[in-house]
């Protein structure tokens, strides 16, 4: 599951989780406090998620800086998934305490509903985490290869798989295509499978010639039957699957080099066939 009709649905989470804190802040809020001052709890837990989205964000970034500064521009790609919770959870609970040092009448609900919405967001990626692991295994389609060979998808099973679905008409696409090439570079026992969706083969290889790309596995599935079986409702679509085949990570929109690397490393911890980079800061 990666999205919730068109919405992906980490975004979908992070805006529950808010939803519940800020309005049991409010209420508990107005119980102990003026009319007035009780809507000043939920501004409050909302500069906090603010305070704690941007740690997070910066926090990844400086853990992955070398992929991240070999493009810039990937900086700006804030839907990549790239957040380090932990310390985006810390940062946001110490501006509410150093914003409730002259509020104290606001500070046990603002907690409260703080430690409501953080429960919540817990509870919702473990409830994601089962949904992925009882997901469907890597799919046995038969795609083509550039020239027209027929290729099973299940046949690469024995290494960890990192499928794409995209089309060169996608601008996210068009946009992490390098980030591909440098994750399969960096982590040679995972296999990178690039699969179109619906575009002939001309039309690809015109494409990657021209973007001067060098992609070991490119598949063409003409009639978009891998969107079909994994439930893809947008392009670009990733799937991180171990070497067993199951589903680890997914996730749908434009990924960096540094979103890769944090997925492909934090998951090797939870897979026997470990996903590490050919060195540890290997040169782009």
């Amino acid at each position: 599951m990666t999205s919730i009709g068109p919405l992906p649905i980490r975004p979908l989470m992070v805006l529950a989780a808010f939803v519940v804190g800020w309005f049991i802040a409010r209420v508990l809020a107005k119980r102990k406090t003026s009319a007035e001052r009780y809507k000043s709890a939920g501004s409050l837990v909302y500069s906090s998620l603010l305070v704690g989205l941007v740690t997070a964000r910066l926090a990844h970034i400086a853990r992955w800086s070398e992929e991240y500064l070999s493009s810039p521009m990937s900086l700006l790609a804030i839907g990549d998934g790239g957040y380090l919770w932990w310390a985006g959870v810390a940062a946001g609970l110490a501006f509410m305490y150093w914003r409730t040092m002259k509020q104290r009448d606001l500070r046990q609900a603002v907690f409260t509903g703080a430690a409501a919405g953080i429960l919540t967001w817990f509870l919702a990626s473990a409830v994601l985490e089962a949904a992925q692991r009882q997901a469907a295994p890597l799919p046995d389609l038969e795609l083509l290869s550039l020239t027209g060979q027929p290729t099973a998808l299940h046949s690469l099973k024995g290494k960890p798989v990192v499928l794409n679905l995209w089309a060169s008409w996608c601008p996210p696409c068009r946009r992490e295509m390098p980030a591909f090439e440098q994750a399969q570079k960096k982590f040679p026992d995972t296999v990178f499978v690039m699969v179109n969706q619906g575009e002939k083969p001309e039309q690809v290889v015109r494409f990657l010639q021209a973007q001067g790309l060098d992609l070991s596995h490119v598949l063409l599935d003409p009639t978009s039957s891998a969107m079909k079986t994994l439930g893809a409702q947008g392009l670009p679509s990733t799937y991180f699957f171990d070497a067993q085949g199951q589903l680890a990570y997914a996730h749908v929109g434009e990924l960096t080099l540094g979103a890769i690397s944090s997925i492909l490393s934090s998951r090797s911890s939870h897979s026997d066939h470990q996903l590490t980079p050919q060195a540890q800061r290997a040169p782009q």
